[in-house]
């Protein structure tokens, strides 16, 4: 059977293509509701579907925004990704997922894959720093906006984040206020601009509080794994260590791990402080305390801000969230 085109329910609603095209991209003109409504429900009832390559090559985009993030197994990331495909469909677009793997190579690899796709924007959420991605997308002119993570310097590009200092301030403070003197941290990749400044606030508060040594931070990856290595190697290297701050919560669920099986008991024998705030926190015995990033907010006010830059409503703007810190049974 033939594809139905815009001419066929433009002969069969008697009007001009023209018309038909608007309507169906949903184009502000003056046509009466009762042309309007003959419109769709015709292209309903012949099972049209746009030519989305074809549209695209006569405005040079998509009505398409691609993400990048680098671990789609993380319930940080996923909800992120959530949040971006929910409001991108209030708002008309589509999105297109890619999980690089915190791999430089796949990272380059989906962003060409995404500049060959037209798409209007790009969200992105670094991997590991691969700069020539972020020039690709600057010299193909595409509007990009970071989340949580980023490759430095990002002053050329808007983004959206949760104050890292703030958060690992109100997590030391606390545990130092229940009395806690020998606080370890495990923290993420040196690679991401976002363990650089957590490392960064950890070491500001914890020499303010002369509780600061060098031998109570490791540096893992943030995946469960990290999480079990970095407590690891702290707890044998340290054990006097009464708490444990992790730079993400799927680390301090690998942290948990490793703290029972020494047969240690939280919180009575060690503390422990997540971050993120993700679902699982809950699910966990005892629940996970953890400091709070506004996950989904995060995602819907980066994937706004795409639309309005790409709409031409913003250029450069910056969007920072105030973390929290969630009191529950692990410290």
């Amino acid at each position: 059977m033939k594809k139905p085109t815009i001419s066929d329910i433009a002969k069969i609603a008697g009007v001009s293509k023209t018309t038909v095209s608007l309507v169906l991209n949903n184009r502000n003109i003056n046509v009466s509701e009762k042309t309007r409504s003959k419109i769709i429900e015709i292209s309903n009832e012949l099972n049209y579907i746009p030519n989305g390559i074809a549209r695209s090559l006569s405005t040079s985009r998509t009505e398409t925004i691609g993400i990048i993030l680098p671990d789609i197994v993380n319930p940080f990331f996923s909800e992120i990704a959530r949040a971006i495909e929910d409001t991108a469909g209030k708002l008309n677009y589509n999105v297109i997922l890619c999980n690089s793997d915190s791999n430089n190579i796949k990272e380059e690899k989906y962003t060409k894959l995404l500049i060959s796709k037209l798409v209007a924007g790009t969200i992105f959420i670094s991997g590991g720093g691969s700069r020539n991605s972020i020039d690709f997308f600057k010299k193909n002119n595409i509007p990009v906006v970071f989340v949580d993570r980023y490759v430095d310097p990002l002053k050329d590009f808007s983004s959206v984040f949760c104050s890292n200092e703030e958060g690992i301030f109100e997590a030391i403070k606390y545990l130092y206020d229940k009395g806690k003197r020998n606080i370890g941290f495990v923290n993420g990749s040196m690679k991401l601009e976002t363990s650089k400044l957590r490392l960064k606030a950890f070491d500001k508060i914890s020499k303010q509080l002369d509780i600061y040594s060098k031998s109570l931070i490791y540096n893992s990856i943030y995946s469960v794994e990290g999480g079990l290595i970095g407590t690891e190697n702290l707890l044998n290297s340290n054990p006097k260590i009464d708490a444990i701050l992790y730079s993400s919560d799927v680390m301090a669920f690998g942290g948990i791990k490793t703290i029972k099986r020494k047969n240690l008991k939280i919180p009575e024998d060690i503390s422990v402080i997540g971050y993120d705030d993700i679902s699982f926190c809950e699910y966990i015995e005892p629940e996970l305390t953890t400091i709070r990033q506004p996950i989904y907010e995060m995602g819907e006010q980066a994937c706004k801000l795409l639309i309005d830059i790409i709409d031409g409503k913003t250029i450069n703007k910056k969007i920072e969230f105030k973390p929290k810190l969630i009191l529950r049974g692990t410290a």
